[in-house]
C-alpha cells in the first residue's frame, strides 16, 4: 500500500507547499503527498515559488487549502510546521513537528536555507516510509 503524508503549516503558502513540492518531485509517485492550513492564505508566496523554482520544482499551480479531519484521517503521517493545536489527533498516525523558520515576508536569500532544511528532512522521512 501507498504510504501518504500531509503537511501542515498554519498559511500552507510556504513551508508546507515547499515540502510537498519536494517529497512529489523526490517519490515519483510512491507516496500520496497532500499539504493544507488551519488558515490559509489566498495564493502560494511567490519567494516561496521562486526558491523551489530554483531546484526544478514547479509549485505555482497549487492552491492553499484548509485543513479538514478527513485530510489527517487519511494520511500516515503528519508533518506540522508551527501550526500548533490546530491539527487533530488520531490514533494510529505518526506525527512530527518540524521546527523551522515561517519564509512569509522574507526575501530569497532567506528562504532558500529554509528550502534547504526542508529538502534535508523531506530526502530523511522518504528514506524512512520506503525504505530501499
Amino acid at each position: 500500500m501507498k504510504p501518504s503524508v500531509l503537511f501542515v503549516c498554519v498559511h500552507n503558502a510556504g513551508r508546507s507547499q515547499m515540502a510537498a513540492g519536494y517529497l512529489t518531485a523526490l517519490a515519483q509517485g510512491r507516496v500520496d503527498v497532500f499539504s493544507a492550513g488551519s488558515e490559509p492564505k489566498d495564493q502560494i508566496n511567490p519567494v516561496a515559488i521562486a526558491a523551489m523554482a530554483e531546484e526544478g520544482i514547479d509549485i505555482a499551480g497549487n492552491v492553499p487549502k484548509i485543513l479538514t479531519t478527513e485530510a489527517v484521517k487519511q494520511s500516515d503521517v503528519v508533518i506540522t510546521m508551527g501550526c500548533g493545536d490546530a491539527c487533530p489527533i488520531f490514533p494510529g498516525k505518526r506525527y512530527e513537528d518540524w521546527l523551522l523558520d515561517d519564509p512569509a515576508g522574507q526575501g530569497i536569500e532567506s528562504v532558500r536555507p529554509i528550502r534547504d532544511e526542508i529538502k534535508a528532512r523531506v530526502e530523511a522521512l522518504l528514506a524512512e516510509i520506503l525504505p530501499a
